[in-house]
């Protein structure tokens, strides 16, 4: 069943999402400073192009200067945005366990560092 959960979440939300934080890791990465952020990038491009069967364990704490940064610059907006996804999906009783996803990655766009996923 989470194989077939992936297949659809990738094929309506995951592959347009990966992409799009690909490409973000990759506008991070254009600086040295900014590695750090495009490593989390890609962890979260990874995460939401097959997202169905994992955990995601967050602790802010251990970086929380690097999440302050994240959050100011760009991960308030994209949890949001991921919520709102999520919001949609809940819609249709069929579209909950989806919409709990798109839930768990807001979460982890608000503060990635620090966070691990099993």
């Amino acid at each position: 069943m989470k194989t077939i959960g992936n297949l659809l979440w990738f094929f309506f939300t995951g592959l347009e999402t990966a992409i799009l934080w690909f490409f973000l890791g990759i506008a991070w990465c254009i600086t040295l400073i900014g590695i750090p952020f495009g490593k989390q990038a890609f962890k979260l491009a990874k995460l939401s192009a097959w997202p169905m069967g994992k955990t995601v364990n967050g602790n802010f704490g251990s970086h929380p200067i690097a999440n302050i940064v994240w959050f100011l610059f760009g991960g308030f907006s994209l949890a949001i945005s991921y919520f709102f996804l999520g919001i949609v999906w809940c819609v249709t009783i069929i579209g909950i366990p989806f919409g709990k996803q798109a839930f768990k990655l807001a979460k982890l766009s608000i503060a990635p560092f620090g966070a691990t996923i099993a």
